[in-house]
């Protein structure tokens, strides 16, 4: 167009991603940098409006280029946006761009979701399971694998914690299954050291009950961080799911026991208002004392010397700055709680024993 080609900068950085936000986008950004350096006197594109159907990013540019008076061109005309008629005509192209994009998302969305009712709408399988080129989501046909997947809830089923499964995975040097999705070697099974988070994954995901879950978490844009350290998903409870369709799949474990896996999980967060799991020491009722005052829980609090020890309701200095609830003495109390549990037992543990057939006195004395 009668430039010369040193003139003339060519930015294709942005090829095959979408306008829809500004994140990743080094050739918006560039561009944006290089009419703010005054390095530019008309920007030209096959349509303008699509170089940044986001409002914010759309008007900065055109704010920055009424700034330096820099010209905008299209296969529609050429705009200057200083002038309020070309402006507001570039606004307009803009916000038509935004609302197109909308809509061809929520068409997308609905046939996403309408799939997904169906139960049909499978991007991924966790372990222990294997999705066919049919779609179909059946059980991972290597023996050794299914066994891995079932020795997990069996041991969390006995040991009640995931660290405790955790540590038994270790200690016997148990790695568990995983099919390889991408590279050469996809669909592969190969097999690696646990960790914590699979394991807790794996608790926690429903399709292990045989149940199709579709919307177990949403996206918060106030979460996300750049450069993919956080993409801002958080998991929602069960009555905000937006698919859940029981004995879909096939399962490793009843729905009940997934529950039940789910409310031990619960129970074993170290919060005030949670048991807890068993921790270390002597205090018989830790996580199990109620404060009769306040209704928090009474954490154990040790001292120095062997053997003594005290259940502190401390919630009110450690939350509010006050004083502490109240004390009890913590071996005192487990005497008398250890007393009543073995006089409840009486009646059952003597009538255990007046049945139990005698057939010697070794048997007997036993």
């Amino acid at each position: 167009m009668g430039w010369p080609d040193e003139r003339v900068l060519l930015i294709d950085d942005d090829l095959g991603r979408s306008g829809a936000d500004n994140e990743g986008r080094e050739g918006f950004r560039r561009l944006v940098s290089e009419v703010g350096l005054d390095h530019v006197g008309i920007i030209l594109g096959v349509e303008m409006s699509r170089l940044a159907p986001s409002s914010k990013d759309w008007h900065q540019l055109l704010e920055i280029c009424a700034l330096f008076a820099r010209l905008i061109a299209d296969l529609d005309g050429v705009y200057d946006p200083a002038q309020y008629n070309d402006r507001l005509l570039l606004g307009l192209k803009g916000t038509m761009s935004e609302a197109e994009l909308h809509l061809i998302k929520q068409r997308m969305q609905r046939g996403k979701l309408s799939k997904a009712r169906r139960g049909e709408l499978v991007s991924g399988v966790p372990v222990g399971y294997l999705k066919k080129p049919s779609g179909e989501v059946v059980l991972d046909p290597d023996e050794q694998a299914r066994h891995m997947v079932g020795l997990i809830f069996r041991k969390f089923e006995e040991l009640g914690t995931l660290h405790g499964v955790l540590g038994y995975l270790v200690d016997h040097g148990v790695r568990l299954p995983f099919r390889e999705r991408a590279a050469a070697g996809k669909g592969e099974l190969s097999w690696r050291r646990p960790n914590r988070q699979t394991l807790h994954n794996m608790l926690r995901n429903p399709i292990y009950a045989g149940a199709y879950a579709y919307g177990r978490r949403r996206v918060d844009p106030r979460r996300r961080k750049p450069g993919g350290r956080d993409t801002g998903r958080v998991a929602l409870p069960r009555r905000q799911w937006t698919v859940l369709i029981k004995d879909r799949l096939p399962a490793y474990i009843s729905w009940e026991r997934y529950e039940r896996n789910l409310a031990r999980l619960q129970s074993n967060r170290s919060r005030a208002e949670e048991m807890g799991s068993a921790r270390g020491g002597e205090g018989l009722l830790s996580g199990l004392v109620v404060c009769g005052k306040c209704g928090w829980r009474m954490s154990v609090w040790y001292s120095a010397k062997e053997g003594c020890y005290t259940y502190t309701c401390g919630k009110r200095r450690t939350s509010y700055g006050g004083r502490i609830c109240q004390n009890v003495h913590g071996p005192l109390l487990d005497r008398y709680v250890s007393g009543e549990v073995l006089r409840a037992l009486e009646p059952r543990l003597w009538s255990c024993l007046w049945r139990r057939p005698q057939t010697s006195r070794k048997s007997a004395r036993t």
